[in-house]
């Protein structure tokens, strides 16, 4: 690592016209900048490191006991970093109207009363929203005599197979017709495209044969109205290229979407 000295010394001399040959104030000021900035980073991945050794898996074994400020008691400190839970501000959760798996029409509003799990899924996809799907499942049976105070809801996100049709046969082949409470939202683009940018979803569909790419978001929203909580959902991938996580952690996801709505039920 160069001194600020050294890197005085090697910089370009101004102009001066006879005078010391000294660089500007501008080149000294991010040379120092620099000098600082590696030193500060060096020291912080010091510190980290042996703060926070690493397992043979390479995650921080430490991470996993830190617990995530505003998170309610009923959910533990593993359930959730591994959802990784955040709180949000009590703020009115954007409205819609959509239809259906069934072609019933409905509006989040309808809701009001009931804590709503609500998710933004593929019909089409074959990689995290059959895995979110087993755990809105499980989470469903979790919640027992609770069920009815729940609603787990989805948001196409697919805007080429965004019929009633393409959302029902997902729910079905998903086991999500079970789920008493389940409504695969869809509908045209131009009432699709408003509800993903006011939840924070990005969507890339290049073209109808193209997968899509977009946010995986859990929002937990309240009897009144209001969002309370995110979750981030997540995947893992064989050397094939399959979608899978452990039964366990697909468990604990179901566990935790249960217990989150029960404490805000």
């Amino acid at each position: 690592m160069s001194s600020t000295k050294e890197l005085e010394e090697s910089a370009p001399a101004s102009d001066g016209g006879g005078g010391s040959r000294r660089p500007s104030a501008a080149l000294r000021f991010y040379a120092l900048l620099a000098v600082t900035f590696l030193v500060v980073a060096s020291a912080s991945y010091f510190i980290l490191t042996k703060a926070f050794p690493r397992n043979q898996s390479g995650s921080s074994s430490a991470a996993a006991t830190l617990r995530p400020s505003g998170i309610p008691s009923v959910i533990s400190t593993p359930v959730a970093n591994v959802m990784g839970l955040t709180p949000l501000p009590a703020k009115q959760a954007p409205g819609f109207s959509l239809v259906d798996q069934t072609g019933q029409s409905f509006s989040l509003s309808s809701f009001r009363g009931k804590t709503v799990i609500l998710e933004f899924m593929d019909p089409h996809c074959t990689d995290i929203c059959p895995i979110v799907s087993q755990e809105f499942v499980d989470a469903f049976h979790d919640l027992g005599a609770n069920a009815s105070k729940v609603v787990f809801l989805a948001v196409n996100v697919n805007q080429y197979h965004n019929s009633v049709a393409s959302v029902q046969k997902f729910s079905v082949a998903h086991g999500l017709d079970a789920i008493t409470s389940w409504h695969f939202g869809t509908g045209p683009v131009a009432s699709l495209k408003p509800i993903w940018a006011n939840y924070n979803v990005q969507v890339s569909a290049p073209n109808p044969n193209a997968d899509i790419i977009h946010t995986s978001l859990l929002y937990f929203i309240d009897p009144n109205g209001n969002e309370r909580f995110i979750a981030a959902p997540v995947v893992d991938h064989t050397k094939a290229g399959k979608s899978y996580l452990p039964a366990d952690t697909i468990a604990a996801w179901g566990h935790g979407i249960a217990n989150l709505a029960k404490y805000l039920s």
